[in-house]
């Protein structure tokens, strides 16, 4: 199920964070956290099953009415098992009305989802 941020997760979003190829340096993590608590346009979402296990990080385009998915990531111990693609799809049923489209680093990924 796909759950918004809260506080409370932090250390967990930032472990699943840090699995993006641009997120392994502290600054760099603790500033893309910063921007998703403060910016009310950048909203992160976490994927629970028994434990929270991914995330989803988006930019809401208003004008554009699109949803731009900035980071994507799941536990290593759960990749390969259509959780990536569940988040996605789980979003786009939210946001039924937006574009879901990808930035330069979600690109491949999102690509690859039948639901955008």
């Amino acid at each position: 199920m796909l759950i918004r941020y809260k506080k409370t997760f932090e250390k967990i979003a930032m472990g699943l964070l840090s699995f993006m190829p641009d997120e392994k340096d502290l600054k760099k993590l603790q500033a893309t956290m910063k921007k998703y608590e403060s910016e009310e346009n950048w909203q992160l979402f976490l994927w629970k099953e028994e434990d929270i296990i991914g995330l989803l990080g988006v930019l809401f385009d208003h004008p554009g009415n699109q949803i731009i998915v900035q980071h994507i990531s799941v536990n290593p111990s759960h990749r390969f098992q259509g959780i990536g693609k569940k988040m996605v799809k789980a979003l786009k049923e939210m946001y039924a009305d937006k574009v879901i489209i990808s930035n330069e680093n979600t690109a491949p990924f999102i690509g690859k989802c039948d639901v955008c």
